[in-house]
């Protein structure tokens, strides 16, 4: 068995080799806008919470990898994220783990440049660890700032949103 699935690895570096490797497109640069270290302010209840981010292109320039650290009612609450565009699928995608939940948040969408906004749809769960949708809408103000809201089922309204302020 062993030496079969060494035969197909071979042949298929091999024919990975004997393509060209791809490069990132223009969805992946416009994704660069996030690099950086962000400040943010979540707003959630009612109530606000500080916190700070961190995002950096990475893997050949086809992700977007992120960290985010604040509190969340209270409680520390880490985060990590992997964005990017899949050429296939022709749509964003993006995969969500923190430290409040072991199954991880999994959305793809679009970008609309007049409205300077990727909106995300996907599943995840939600606070009892059932399996939910939720919708994701990111607005650029400028180039340093920017907004993000989350909704989770069927609400109206967002459960959170949380503004970043790039610093300086």
């Amino acid at each position: 068995m062993r030496s079969f699935l060494s035969l197909v690895a071979v042949v298929f570096v091999g024919s990975a080799f004997a393509q060209e490797v791809p490069k990132p497109g223009k969805e992946h640069e416009g994704l660069k806008k996030y690099e950086g270290k962000w400040e943010t302010v979540m707003t959630a209840g009612g109530k606000e919470e500080k916190g700070a981010a961190a995002y950096k292109m990475d893997l050949g320039g086809f992700w977007l990898t992120s960290t985010y650290e604040g509190t969340m009612e209270g409680m520390k609450f880490t985060g990590k994220g992997t964005d990017g565009y899949c050429p296939i699928k022709k749509k964003y995608v993006s995969f969500w783990t923190d430290s409040f939940s072991a199954t991880p948040v999994v959305m793809e969408g679009t970008y609309d440049a007049s409205k300077k906004t990727y909106t995300l749809s996907g599943d995840g769960p939600d606070g009892t660890g059932k399996m939910t949708k939720f919708k994701s809408v990111t607005t650029w103000k400028d180039d340093d700032t920017f907004t993000m809201s989350m909704s989770i089922g069927d609400a109206k309204e967002p459960m959170f949103s949380i503004t970043y302020k790039r610093k300086k």
